[in-house]
C-alpha cells in the first residue's frame, strides 16, 4: 500500500487528490507544521534527509517530488487514466505541464509570498516580482483557453500537478482578471474525489 507522508497545507494534498481520482488504497501519516515558523516538522527529517513533503513510500520505494511522485503513481496504478498515452498528440503538452507547475511557475508566487512578509524590505522588489507573477498566471489564463482542462477535455495528472500554483495565485493576486483559471478552479473543487481528499487530509485553506 502507498504511504504518503502528507503535511498540512502543503503540496501533497494534490498527491492525496491524485489518489482519490485513481481509487487507490493509501495510507497517510499526517506531519503538522510549527505554528509559529510555518516549517515542517522534525519527524519529517525521520523520513527523508531533506524534512521535505510531499514524500511517498509504495513498498521498498520511496519518492519525492511533486511532478515525480505523480508520474510514478499514474504509471504504476493509472492503467491508462489521468494521462495521455506517449503516442498521443497530447502527450508533449501534458509533459510541458507537469514540468513547468514547480519549474517556473511556482518560483515568482513563492517570492512574492516571502517578500509580501518582509514588508518594507521587500518592497523595492515587489514590482519585479508581480510583473512576472502576473506574467506566469496571465500565460496560464490563456493556455486554458476553452477547454476545461490544461490537455483538453479530460482531467490529467497535468491538472494535479498546477492546481497548487493556481490555487497560491488566487490567494495572493486574486481572480478578478484570470476567468479561465477561476472556473478551472470551481471545477476542480467540486469534484468529489478533490472533496474526499480535504476530508482525508485535513484543513487546507488554498483549495475551497
Amino acid at each position: 500500500m502507498i504511504v504518503v507522508h502528507h503535511l498540512n497545507q502543503s503540496r501533497s494534498q494534490r498527491v492525496l487528490w491524485l489518489l482519490e481520482e485513481l481509487e487507490l488504497d493509501y495510507e497517510i501519516v499526517q506531519h503538522t507544521r510549527n505554528p509559529e515558523t510555518n516549517l515542517a516538522p522534525e519527524s519529517l527529517l525521520a523520513v527523508h534527509p531533506l524534512g521535505k513533503s510531499p514524500l511517498i513510500r509504495d513498498g521498498d520505494v520511496t519518492v519525492i517530488e511533486s511532478g515525480a511522485i505523480l508520474e510514478y503513481i499514474v504509471r504504476r496504478y493509472g492503467k491508462g487514466r489521468l494521462a495521455p498515452a506517449e503516442a498521443s498528440p497530447d502527450f508533449v503538452r501534458y509533459l510541458q505541464w507537469m514540468h513547468y507547475a514547480e519549474g517556473s511557475a511556482m518560483l515568482p508566487l513563492m517570492m512574492t509570498l516571502y517578500f509580501r512578509r518582509l514588508g518594507d524590505a521587500g518592497a523595492p522588489l515587489e514590482p519585479r516580482i508581480t510583473s512576472e507573477s502576473e506574467r506566469h498566471i496571465g500565460f496560464l489564463d490563456r493556455e486554458l483557453g476553452e477547454a476545461p482542462f490544461f490537455v483538453g477535455q479530460e482531467l490529467t495528472a497535468a491538472d494535479v500537478q498546477l492546481s497548487f500554483p493556481i490555487q497560491l495565485a488566487r490567494m495572493l493576486y486574486g481572480m478578478d482578471k484570470y476567468p479561465n483559471l477561476a472556473a478551472f478552479l470551481d471545477r476542480i473543487h467540486a469534484r468529489p474525489a478533490y472533496r474526499r481528499a480535504l476530508e482525508r487530509g485535513g484543513p487546507y485553506a488554498l483549495g475551497s
